[in-house]
């Protein structure tokens, strides 16, 4: 198959990284940039040298779309790429609820057409370390937490928390049999109805466990994971790509002086299994599924898990207020 022509619609921060990075693959083409704004979609489009156009109409002779337009326009979108028969790249969520994300889903299955969801943390070496080092793993706590973004309108479940409910969900092996949740609004500036935090707590069967916290008003912005087995923890750095070991080690030990310790911890810092940016490891795998090289049956179905389970926490959670 030649390299294939890839459309990218949006160019607002992630657009413009997926324009980034696509404009430098060795896979794949950036064909156009599609931005109703004309002043700032050819700027983008100039600036990776790519064609711009206002709107869909301008997908002709596209092999492939990556949608990262805002949440909201998604849904709209997404049907009309279906439409036109072409392999779709959604970022995360596919749409701003559960009943719209199922439906590009399903349209998309119908069709016989590959589609991936943008949950990028799948494609952190970090995360990926951690997971290839885990092994009966008991507990998933995740924290997530970013200063005030006014530009993003959708509230922190769908924006943020579904990245580490993906993440734990992979981890622990299936989709949790409960959730309890609580939602907080303290911003006077979020959309009416648009979560500020989300702490969320997710059962699953044999008693494991994810606590799971996403936030948009922290003063700092955190991404860390900890994964807890019974004789080991094996915590991560998201941001910096990191991943530490712990083990407990209980025992008497004597030094000459004659003062002892009873306990010991030992630390490793494994190898991190080298993914490259984590937005170059996605496209290439969004490049096998339009080569046909990998499941894209497997790929659809793992994009619901968590947003079922975001959907659930936004539906159910009472407020904090």
């Amino acid at each position: 198959m030649a390299r294939p022509s890839i459309a990218v619609v949006g160019t607002g921060s992630m657009g413009s990284l997926h324009a980034r990075v696509l404009s430098g693959s060795a896979r794949a083409d950036l064909a156009v940039v599609i931005e109703p704004r004309e002043e700032i979609g050819r700027a983008v489009a100039d600036r990776f040298g790519a064609a711009w156009a206002p709107d869909l109409s301008g997908l002709s002779g596209v092999d492939a779309v990556i949608v990262a337009a805002a949440t909201g326009a998604h849904h709209q979108l997404a049907l009309q790429v279906i439409e036109a028969g072409l392999p779709m790249l959604v970022e995360k969520p596919v749409a701003d609820s559960l009943e719209k994300s199922q439906e590009i889903v399903d349209a998309s299955a119908a069709a016989g057409l590959p589609l991936m969801c943008g949950l990028l943390e799948r494609y952190n070496s970090a995360v990926v370390t951690a997971m290839q080092l885990t092994r009966e793993p008991v507990h998933v706590s995740a924290t997530r937490h970013s200063p005030y973004a006014p530009r993003i309108k959708t509230g922190v479940a769908w924006d943020l928390l579904v990245h580490d409910v993906d993440i734990a969900l992979r981890i622990l092996g299936g989709e949790p049999s409960s959730v309890e949740a609580k939602l907080g609004y303290f911003h006077p500036s979020s959309v009416a109805g648009a979560e500020d935090m989300a702490e969320a707590l997710l059962s699953f069967s044999g008693g494991k466990l994810a606590s799971v916290s996403a936030s948009r008003i922290g003063q700092q912005k955190i991404r860390t994971l900890t994964i807890t087995e019974v004789d080991r923890a094996i915590e991560v750095d998201l941001l910096r790509q990191s991943v530490t070991l712990y083990r407990h080690i209980d025992g008497d030990a004597a030094s000459e002086d004659g003062l002892g310790y009873r306990q010991q911890t030992i630390i490793e810092i494994p190898a991190l299994v080298q993914m490259g940016e984590p937005l170059g490891a996605q496209l290439n795998r969004f490049i096998d599924l339009i080569e046909g090289t990998v499941d894209a049956g497997e790929e659809r179905a793992s994009i619901m898990p968590a947003h079922r389970v975001v959907g659930e926490v936004v539906t159910t959670a009472p407020a904090l207020v």
